[in-house]
């Protein structure tokens, strides 16, 4: 069996870091894939009083990927017995820049000694995948005006046509806002001229909206957590299928993995290479 290959009936095991306070990946990765994912979650050091809000800006975002910071909790993961990681966090990739966060995912991969994967990359992949030129990018209400400009540029950067750039204007609180207002709120704001739909912001769990915004829309429906776990199957060769969440989740995931961040490492738990 080579580096991160499963069995049919095998359970993928992640570790999450992320800056962020409120449920998102560890919710919404198992919830996907019913039985067949575990996570770990690391959380990475914040003022004791800091919200969504906070840390969105993005010096917050910035200030959130140091070196320091990001190590303690990546090693913490680094220990653990999971298959590989992922660094969970949108504004963080809007501040820094493509290139940038390939570096810091790639840094963090080989001090871990395990494949890191993070959100932005992740969906720059998934696009690529989906043949995609022209997006309308949908953010939580918690990201301001200067973030929907790096998503833009952090996107534009990639060669796509970035048609639209919005924040939803939904509950504060990350525990209130439901699907179904996340549908309502895109559903009508989308441009008929966008190819796709990415719906950022890892505390935004919109997974639970994408089918039905697909079928509304008629076209692809990315969100920040379903591009992880879709670049998680690719990485771990899984043979199980992920269904009710997006047609990305159709295309074979045992194509070549490229241009993507952290060389091939070891599996913690099989020790395999």
């Amino acid at each position: 069996m080579t580096a991160l290959e499963h069995t049919s009936t095998e359970v993928i095991r992640i570790g999450v870091l992320t800056p962020h306070a409120a449920l998102g990946p560890e919710a919404e990765l198992p919830a996907m894939a019913p039985g067949r994912v575990v996570t770990c979650v690391a959380r990475v050091p914040a003022e004791e009083d800091a919200f969504e809000a906070h840390w969105a800006i993005p010096s917050g975002a910035r200030a959130l990927i140091t070196v320091p910071l990001l190590d303690g909790p990546a090693e913490l993961l680094g220990q653990s017995a999971l298959d590989l990681t992922v660094y969970a966090s949108t504004s963080s990739g809007y501040a820094l820049g493509h290139d940038t966060e390939l570096a810091v995912v790639s840094r963090l991969s080989r001090r871990i000694e395990m494949q890191v994967v993070s959100t932005c990359i992740s969906a720059v992949l998934a696009l690529r995948v989906l043949d995609v030129g022209r997006i309308a990018l949908v953010h939580p209400p918690w990201f301001d005006d200067e973030l929907n400009e790096l998503g833009s540029a952090y996107f534009g950067s990639q060669g796509f046509d970035v048609v639209s750039s919005a924040s939803a204007p939904l509950s504060l609180d990350p525990r209130r806002i439901e699907p179904a207002a996340v549908f309502e709120w895109t559903s009508r704001h989308v441009a008929d001229d966008a190819d796709a739909v990415f719906i950022g912001g890892n505390g935004f769990r919109a997974a639970g909206a994408i089918a039905a915004l697909e079928d509304a829309l008629d076209r692809p429906v990315l969100t920040s957590n379903q591009v992880l776990l879709w670049n998680v199957v690719r990485h771990a060769r899984v043979a199980f299928e992920v269904t009710g969440y997006g047609r990305l989740f159709a295309h074979d995931n045992g194509s070549p993995i490229l241009d993507d961040a952290g060389p091939t490492v070891s599996n913690k738990r099989s020790g395999t290479s």
